[in-house]
């Protein structure tokens, strides 16, 4: 992996398609809550939405890729399951040094959005970083 690859554009493509996944993710979510869709079972569905719009901006526009393979997919899938791993534990372990929550937060959001940017570029995305 060399980090002198990072382009700005792909950074602030990967913000911006960030914030519309997530965007997509809390619009579900709440949609589904709303018509009476059980919390956990509406926070799943939000999620594979979100993650899905994710994947589609950042393949597509953020890291240009074209070609679509299910390797990427799976990919895709084992680097989110890895992330969301390490944004749980790394929330529950600032809350266990510090006890302060948003701060937890915060630490987590940071770490997993590093991680999939990262694995995305040299990782699902690979084929363009050459």
């Amino acid at each position: 992996m060399d980090l002198k690859q990072i382009k700005l554009k792909e950074l602030s493509r990967f913000v911006v398609g960030g914030g519309s996944a997530v965007l997509v993710d809390f619009v579900v979510y709440r949609s589904l809550v709303h018509f009476g869709i059980d919390m956990s079972v509406a926070k799943a569905i939000s999620y594979v939405a979100g993650a899905a719009v994710g994947f589609v901006i950042n393949k597509f526009w953020t890291f240009e890729c074209a070609r679509l393979s299910f390797t990427e997919i799976l990919r895709y899938v084992i680097l989110y399951a890895c992330s969301a791993l390490a944004n749980t534990m790394v929330n529950a372990l600032v809350i266990w040094v510090t006890s302060m929550t948003f701060f937890a937060f915060l630490c987590a959001t940071g770490v997993s959005t590093i991680m999939n940017f990262i694995g995305q570029k040299f990782f699902v995305f690979r084929q363009n970083t050459k």
